[in-house]
C-alpha cells in the first residue's frame, strides 16, 4: 500500500539527510495519503503511503514499537489475518483495527527469520531490529511488490523503485550487461532467470521468496519459501475435491476484497477471470457495493484475421458472464489511438527496465487509468489460474494415460470429449501419440515450433556465458525450455521464481502510480498448495479439460462459459493494426537503431536487419504474429531503454 526506502549506514555513523531527500523525492510523482520518515541516528526509513484498505487509514509507517524495540515500514497487503490473530494469540477487541504492518511485526518478534512463511499476501517489508542490530526485509513468494537495494562499504539502501538508488550510487547508470544479455536471449515472455539482477550494476532486486539480513556491513539472502513435493490429498468423491476448492478460493477472494475503496476485476470472456468476479460480485452484494468490471476490446476497425477458434473481440461472452453474475457495473475499453510504439517511453519509466509484453503494454497501463477514475482501490485479477485453478490440458493427459496403457479409460475419455468439442475420438490419436511419445516426432510430420530470432551480439553472449547459465535453468539455445512435457513445466513455474517476476514489477509499479492495487486470488498461496495437492484426474475428468474450475462454478458463470471448449480470447492480435499512423517514424527508428554504434555490442546486428526487412510489408493486421515483426519490438524497447539511459531521460 505504499512506496517505501531506507538507508542503514555502517559503523553508527550519521544518516547523510541529502540521501534522505533524494530518496523520498523519488516517489514525488506518486499519489499518496500521507508522506513520514523516521531516523535514529544510523538508521533512516520512509513511507509514501497509500491508504487501500481500511485498517491503512492513518496508519503510522515507519512505524516504532519502542517496547519491542523494533521499527518497520511495509509496502503490504497481508490476506490470513485470522490465522496470524488466533496464531500469535491477539485479542478479539484489538483485531479489527490492528494494522497489516503491526501483524508483521508481531510475526517477526515471534518468529523472527521465518516470519515470512506463516504471511499470505503481497509484500514487501524492512524490520529494523534494535536489539540484535540488523536490518531484516522480505518479499512475497511470487513477487507482488517490487523491492531493490544497493549495498557499499558505508551504507545499505533500499527502496521499492530504482532511480532513487541509481541517484546516491556511485556507479551512475551503469548498465548491467548480464541482464541485457538474459533478456534478449530468452525468447520466452521471462526477462531473466537471475530475478537477483537489475539492468543497473550495482543495482540488486530482493528475489521473489526471499529475505534478507543486514549485520555487521554484510548482507545475507535465503529463499524461506518452495513450493514442491506436495502430499497428494485423496477424497472419496468428486463433490468433496469441488466443495474444499471453493472453500480454499473463496477464502482467497473474500480475504482480497478488504478495501475502503471501490473493487475492481480485469474481466474477460474466459473461466478465471469469470469466476474470479462469480464469487467477489457475491460478497460485494452483501456489504452494498458493486464489482466494477474492466474489459479490453479491439478498436472498431480491426479486421479479425485469427483462427474461428479464437476471439478477440469477447464481449459476448463478458456481457454473458456479466448478466448471469449481476452486481456489476461493466466497462468495455478500446483505448482508440492508443499503441505499442507511442507507449514505449511511458512504460519504461514505469517499470524503469525494458519489457516483453509490448503486445499488450497500453491497454494493461491503460485498465489502471480507467480504475483509478472510479476510485478502485483492489482490481483483481486471474493471471496464475492456467497453471492454478484452471489447470488441466485434455491432450496432454490422454497422452499420460496412454504412456501408462490404461485403454478403457483413455478411450471413454476421447469419447467424451469427442461429444464436447466435436469430431471423431480416433483422428485425435496420433497427436496424442507423439506427445506421449516424443521420438515419434522424428517419424510423423509435425508442424515447425515457433521461433523468434535471437537478437543477442555473438560477443556478449560469449563474455556473459548467458547460455551456459539459461541451460541450468533448462533454457535451450533457442531461448525455449528445453523440457516439452507439460506436467515438468508447471513444477518448474511453481520451483523457479523468476516466471513471474516481469508481470509482478508491473503490477507492483503501476499500483504506486495509480494508488490502486492488482491483485490474484488464482495466485493466493492457499489455491496453490491445494492445487498442486490434487490427483490430476481432478483437472481432466469426463471429457472436460480444466475440469475443476468448471466444476466448482457451477451456478457461479453461465454454461455457455463454464463449459466452453471450442472458442477462446485473445488479447493483443490488434497491436500491429493500432501502429499504422506510426509506422513511417517507426522505420526511421529502426534505421537508426541498426546503425547505432551503441547497439553494436547488444545485438546480432545481420539478424535484425533481415528481421528489419520483414517489416517492408508495412502494418498488415495478420503480421501481429510475424516473430520478425515480434523481435524488432523487442529490440526497439531495448535500444530505448539504452538511449534513455545513458542521455539521462
Amino acid at each position: 500500500m505504499s512506496a517505501i526506502t531506507g538507508i542503514y549506514q555502517f559503523n553508527n555513523a550519521p544518516i547523510k539527510h541529502d540521501h534522505v531527500r533524494v530518496m523520498m523525492a523519488g516517489f514525488n510523482n506518486f499519489p499518496s495519503d500521507d508522506i513520514q520518515i523516521w531516523i535514529n541516528q544510523h538508521i533512516f526509513l520512509g513511507c509514501h503511503a497509500q491508504w487501500i484498505t481500511p485498517e491503512s487509514i492513518c496508519e503510522i509507517l515507519p512505524y516504532y514499537d519502542s517496547t519491542r524495540k523494533l521499527a518497520i515500514t511495509a509496502d503490504a497487503i497481508i490476506d490470513n489475518r485470522e490465522e496470524l490473530f488466533d496464531r500469535l494469540g491477539v485479542k478479539q477487541d484489538l483485531r479489527k483495527t490492528m494494522t497489516d504492518s503491526e501483524l508483521i511485526l508481531l510475526s517477526y518478534e515471534k518468529w523472527k527469520e521465518d516470519s515470512p512463511k506463516y504471511l499470505v499476501g503481497d509484500f514487501a517489508y524492512v524490520i529494523w531490529d534494535e536489539r540484535d542490530e540488523l536490518i531484516f526485509g522480505a518479499r512475497d513468494f511470487s513477487g507482488g511488490r517490487t523491492l531493490y537495494y544497493s549495498h557499499t562499504n558505508h551504507e545499505f539502501c533500499f527502496g521499492s523503485t530504482i532511480k532513487p538508488l541509481i541517484k546516491i550510487s556511485q556507479n551512475k547508470k551503469k548498465l548491467n550487461e548480464q541482464w541485457i544479455a538474459e533478456f534478449l536471449a530468452i525468447s520466452g515472455m521471462v526477462d531473466t532467470v537471475d530475478t537477483s539482477i537489475t539492468p543497473y550494476q550495482n543495482i540488486n532486486q530482493l528475489q521473489p521468496s526471499h529475505s534478507f539480513i543486514v549485520k555487521h556491513g554484510k548482507v545475507y539472502t535465503q529463499q524461506y519459501c518452495t513450493l514442491s513435493n506436495f502430499k497428494t490429498i485423496r477424497y472419496k468423491n468428486n463433490n468433496d475435491y469441488i466443495e474444499s476448492f471453493q472453500e480454499v478460493f473463496h477464502e482467497a477472494i473474500s480475504s482480497r476484497l478488504r478495501s475502503h475503496k471501490e473493487v475492481g476485476a480485469q474481466l474477460s470472456g474466459g473461466l478465471d477471470s469469470g469466476a474470479i468476479a462469480g464469487f467477489a460480485s457475491r460478497d460485494l452484494k452483501m456489504t452494498g457495493k458493486k464489482l466494477h468490471t474492466f474489459s479490453y476490446i479491439p478498436p472498431e476497425d480491426f479486421v479479425d484475421f485469427t483462427p474461428r477458434h479464437l476471439l478477440t473481440d469477447e464481449t459476448p461472452l463478458i456481457k454473458s458472464t456479466v448478466n448471469f453474475v449481476g452486481n456489476i457495473q461493466d466497462n468495455y475499453l478500446s483505448f482508440e489511438g492508443r499503441d505499442p510504439y507511442s507507449e514505449i517511453d511511458p512504460f519504461l519509466d514505469v517499470m524503469e527496465m525494458p519489457y516483453k509484453f509490448f503486445e499488450n503494454s497500453f491497454w494493461l497501463k491503460g485498465m489502471f487509468e480507467e480504475a483509478a477514475k472510479d476510485n478502485v482501490g483492489i482490481l483483481l485479477n486471474g493471471g496464475r489460474g492456467n497453471l492454478s485453478i484452471s489447470w488441466g490440458s485434455a491432450m496432454e493427459y490422454y497422452s499420460m494415460l496412454l504412456k501408462k496403457l490404461k485403454w478403457i479409460k483413455l478411450m471413454r475419455e476421447l469419447h467424451l470429449y469427442s461429444l464436447n468439442v466435436g469430431g471423431t475420438r480416433f483422428k485425435r490419436i496420433p497427436s496424442i501419440a507423439q506427445t506421449a511419445f516424443p521420438v515419434l516426432n522424428k517419424i510423423l510430420p509435425s508442424s515447425s515450433p515457433y521461433e523468434i530470432p535471437n537478437p543477442i551480439n555473438d560477443h556478449l553472449a560469449v563474455k556473459t556465458r548467458v547460455y551456459e547459465k539459461l541451460k541450468d535453468y533448462g533454457i535451450g539455445d533457442n531461448g525455449w525450455f528445453l523440457d516439452d512435457n507439460i506436467f515438468n513445466q508447471r513444477k518448474s513455474h511453481f520451483k523457479e521464481v523468476f516466471h513471474w517476476n516481469a508481470s509482478n514489477t508491473l503490477a507492483s509499479k503501476l499500483s504506486m502510480q495509480y494508488s490502486l492495487w492488482k491483485r490474484d486470488p488464482s495466485n493466493d498461496l492457499r489455491v496453490i498448495r491445494y492445487c498442486l495437492s490434487l490427483p490430476e484426474e481432478q483437472y481432466v475428468q469426463n471429457g472436460l479439460d480444466r475440469a475443476l474450475i468448471r466444476n466448482a462454478t457451477k451456478n457461479y458463470l453461465p454454461d455457455n462459459i463454464r463449459l466452453n471448449q471450442n472458442v477462446r480470447g485473445v488479447q493483443g492480435a490488434d497491436w500491429v493494426h493500432r501502429m499504422k499512423s506510426q509506422w513511417d517514424k517507426m522505420e526511421i527508428e529502426i534505421d537508426e537503431m541498426v546503425n547505432d554504434q551503441r547497439t553494436e555490442q547488444i545485438f546480432n546486428i545481420p539478424v535484425l536487419k533481415v528481421a528489419a526487412e520483414k517489416l517492408s510489408f508495412g502494418p498488415a493486421p495478420e503480421k501481429a504474429i510475424d516473430p520478425n515483426y515480434k523481435l524488432v519490438m523487442r529490440c526497439l524497447v531495448v535500444y530505448r531503454f539504452i538511449k534513455n539511459s545513458i542521455e539521462g531521460r
